[in-house]
């Protein structure tokens, strides 16, 4: 790529990465650390290329943390298996229109979207601590693979807040504990990150060198918000959720106004 970088900025990033990690395994949102970072430290890289190097990281701490995440909890493998398809597709579909797509349109579809989540968790004690999920039937099973669909063409899009709104959507059609929708999510946020990663990379965008190095830093910080998840179940995903919601929208509301 011809672009330098001393040994104090990777260091940097490669703090951010794993910190990234940790976030995105608990319940997504990594991003918005992770690529301020990358163009704070390296501003004369081109915003494609640290969206791809972002998503290579993303790639392999998500698919990391739903590895430990599906071993403990075991979500229904058949279920997944019709989901990731549809994820790979769409997303990589959303990513070669998302050039057309005005961002600041979207912004604030978004942050109320955030906002209406935000309340009804706060609002629906009860949402989120069901019984885990078996093989859904007729309309949850159509319904599921409809959410995943569209949301997955969101992340190929725009992508904020793309774990957030799966493990919503799980929960809600398929009636299960917070638990076993992160899991569910982490598997199919994997198939979204990675059909947007080959839109980017036959595009030419992927600095290879970065992008393993925060992958691998991505890894270590993702198998520990795995095991955090673990530890602290449905209620911290809860938590979790409702704070990603409030900085979320702050973020998004910041940019809007900034772009205005």
């Amino acid at each position: 790529m011809g672009v330098e970088l001393a040994a104090g900025g990777w260091a940097v990033l490669i703090a951010g990465a794993a910190i990234a990690g940790w976030i995105d395994a608990v319940i997504g949102g990594g991003g918005l650390v992770l690529i301020p970072l990358i163009m704070a430290v390296i501003p004369q890289l081109a915003p494609v290329t640290a969206l791809a190097s972002n998503k290579l990281a993303a790639v392999t701490g998500t698919a990391s943390a739903a590895f430990t995440l599906v071993r403990t909890v075991r979500p229904p493998a058949k279920l997944l298996a019709l989901y990731v398809p549809v994820a790979l597709t769409c997303s990589g579909l959303g990513a070669l229109v998302a050039s057309a797509i005005d961002k600041d349109v979207m912004r604030p579809l978004i942050i109320v979207l955030m906002l209406l989540v935000g309340v009804f968790v706060v609002f629906k004690p009860g949402f989120g601590t069901g019984s885990s999920a078996e093989l859904p039937a007729g309309w949850r099973r159509w319904a599921s693979i409809g959410a995943v669909a569209v949301i997955a063409g969101y992340d190929g899009i725009f992508g904020p807040g793309t774990g957030m709104f799966l493990i919503m959507a799980f929960t809600a059609v398929l009636s299960q504990n917070f638990l076993t929708s992160a899991a569910m999510a982490k598997v199919v946020n994997t198939a979204t990150n990675l059909g947007a990663l080959i839109v980017f990379i036959l595009g030419g965008h992927m600095w290879w060198t970065l992008g393993i190095v925060l992958g691998v830093a991505n890894v270590l910080g993702a198998q520990i918000g795995a095991r955090t998840v673990l530890g602290g179940g449905t209620r911290l995903i809860r938590y979790a959720l409702l704070t990603l919601v409030v900085v979320m929208s702050l973020y998004l509301t910041w940019q809007q106004l900034g772009s205005a």
